[in-house]
């Protein structure tokens, strides 16, 4: 009788081949696992990145104050580059809603100048467009009024600084302007000695890097830039003329400026009285809309001069030099309040003894005439003062008039 086959070479075939399968499959399973799991990141990275660009932050990290305007600082702006409702902000306030009405850019729009040369240009017709890094020089709360104010009217403020290059970059790739007024810098005299880098950062360096930067542009803007009576330092010729010497200044405020206040009643150091050629906003937001208004398109375009460009230089004032003592005895009668007086001697490194603005100059070419004199300027600041401020002084008591703009004077 014949012996039964041997299948143990079959079987043992059969559970290697089931083994192998099984391998296989359990390796094409793992690497699809791979692939869907790289995939599934792969999607989230770019639902991500299309939702930081097209919808504001969901955390608010910027500086006290902040009263919830959707405003671009410079460390999101290098992360996300502005995004297109950003894009869309800066073009509806830029645009001009006259025939041939400027575009312009307001550097420190949130400032006391700045904010009422916006509000004027913005009313008339123009576009404006506002860049401001709301430093802490002074209280921050009065220019995140302002800020809340110019909203109103359509006047978006970039926060941002002058040394930032790329911002400043996309801010002229967005809108082409056609004027900057370039009112940004670093104020007050005696501070100067206290930090002086920030004058140099701010007064020089910044304002350098937005001549670059509108030298770059296509097209080039026209531009006007606010100095301080500051630069004629230890002049003695008075009035103050456009052409007199600018090389002595009195502090590294007025140098760099011309590079690129109980109460302090000061004196000078033989004794006189310091006295100051004290001008209201109104008077001086005419004279920079008058030197926007009269400068000539630029001649160069992309980084290349094409013909000599105009250049001029203006006083803007009050033609009326009146003693510090003056302006605190207005107050006191203002106020019905005795001041609290320090009477003390100017330092020689700090502030000019006085200002005095030949403004003929400016008269000429566009009819600048001041209208207001002290004590009716001083009037209307302090009814804006203790209304903003809550005061309740022995005077009218008058509405607050926006919270921040209106009543403020020189």
């Amino acid at each position: 009788m014949a012996s039964p086959p041997d299948t143990s070479k079959t079987v043992k075939l059969e559970r290697y081949n089931s083994y192998v399968r099984r391998l296989h499959l359990t390796k094409l399973l793992h690497s699809s696992s791979k692939l869907f799991f790289r995939a599934t990141i792969l999607i989230a990275l770019v639902l991500i990145l299309f939702l930081t660009l097209n919808h504001p932050p969901l955390f608010d990290n910027s500086p006290p104050h902040h009263h919830g305007h959707a405003l671009l600082s410079t460390s999101l702006f290098s992360s996300i580059g502005g995004g297109a409702s950003w894009e869309k902000q800066l073009r509806h306030s830029a645009t001009p809603r006259r025939s041939n009405g400027f575009t312009v850019l307001v550097t420190g729009a949130s400032g006391f100048v700045g904010s009422h040369c916006s509000l004027a240009l913005k009313k008339r017709g123009d576009g404006v467009l506002g860049l401001d890094n709301f430093n802490d020089y002074y209280d921050p709360t009065l220019k995140r009024d302002r800020q809340k104010f110019l909203q109103k009217h359509q006047i978006f403020i970039v926060e941002g600084d002058l040394n930032d290059t790329p911002l400043l970059n996309k801010l002229f790739d967005v809108v082409p302007f056609t004027h900057v007024l370039h009112l940004a810098a670093q104020a007050g005299v005696r501070y100067a000695m206290k930090n002086p880098q920030s004058y140099v950062a701010s007064n020089v360096a910044g304002f350098i890097n937005l001549l670059e930067v509108c030298k770059s542009a296509n097209p080039q803007p026209s531009i006007v830039w606010a100095s301080s009576s500051s630069v004629y330092g230890l002049n003695t010729e008075v009035p103050f003329s456009e052409s007199d010497r600018t090389d002595q200044p009195a502090s590294l405020y007025a140098a760099t400026k011309k590079a690129g206040k109980a109460i302090d009643v000061y004196k000078t150091q033989d004794d006189k009285e310091v006295a100051r050629d004290f001008t209201y906003i109104d008077d001086v937001v005419k004279g920079c809309l008058g030197a926007l208004d009269t400068a000539e398109k630029s001649t160069g375009s992309g980084g290349k001069k094409k013909g000599p460009a105009q250049l001029r230089v203006y006083n803007l004032g009050n033609t009326s030099p009146v003693p510090v003592g003056r302006l605190v005895s207005i107050l006191e009668n203002l106020l019905n309040t005795k001041a609290k007086k320090h009477v003390i001697r100017m330092p020689r490194n700090g502030d000019v003894p006085y200002t005095h603005a030949n403004v003929s100059l400016a008269y000429k070419d566009f009819g600048y005439k001041p209208a207001t004199d002290l004590a009716s300027g001083l009037r209307k600041f302090v009814k804006w003062y203790v209304s903003y401020y809550g005061i309740q002084p022995r005077v009218k008591k008058e509405t607050r008039f926006n919270n921040a703009h209106s009543e403020e004077s020189s």
